[in-house]
């Protein structure tokens, strides 16, 4: 199957989940995590702010838990072509963007390419890790970035399928 038809598939069921099953899934999935991978002090996590006309899972959930634990919280930002990672705090402001998608207002780009963990967006992943994103190629272009130790967490690996 083309990678188009995964998305319009996994869109569409997506786009079938209620605020309820959002919610139940986002508390699931950061149950998960946090109980598969123990993330602990100091180290530095990369995670996406959600989409939410996407019905993307709540972040913010994890992003709390993250900074309330003194662990470094970075988040994607498009700068012209280009997602860089802004390091966020407690007090860091937001704006939306033209996409809808809440991004800090600073661009100052943290250039941490060592993450513990990057956890991603994604429509699919099969269970050798290959991820269907939106199709734009930020993620991927990021990837090749970044070091190759980093733990990439594509949260549908953690969540019920749907």
């Amino acid at each position: 199957m083309k990678k188009s038809e995964i998305r319009k598939i996994y869109l569409e069921k997506r786009n079938n989940l209620s605020q309820g099953e959002i919610s139940l899934f986002s508390k699931e999935i950061f149950k998960n995590f946090n109980d598969y991978f123990k993330p602990i002090s100091n180290q530095k996590i990369h995670i996406f702010i959600p989409i939410e006309k996407f019905k993307e899972i709540n972040t913010q959930l994890f992003i709390d838990y993250f900074l309330s634990r003194n662990i470094k919280v970075f988040v994607p930002k498009i700068v012209d072509t280009k997602l860089i990672s802004v390091e966020i705090f407690s007090d860091t402001q937001f704006e939306t963007n033209n996409w809808g998608i809440s991004e800090p207002i600073s661009n100052e780009d943290a250039k941490v390419l060592d993450f513990d963990f990057v956890i991603t967006p994604l429509l699919y992943c099969d269970f050798k890790g290959n991820r269907v994103g939106y199709g734009k190629g930020f993620y991927d272009q990021f990837f090749e970035n970044i070091s190759t130790n980093s733990k990439k967490s594509e949260l549908i690996i953690l969540t019920p399928m749907i």
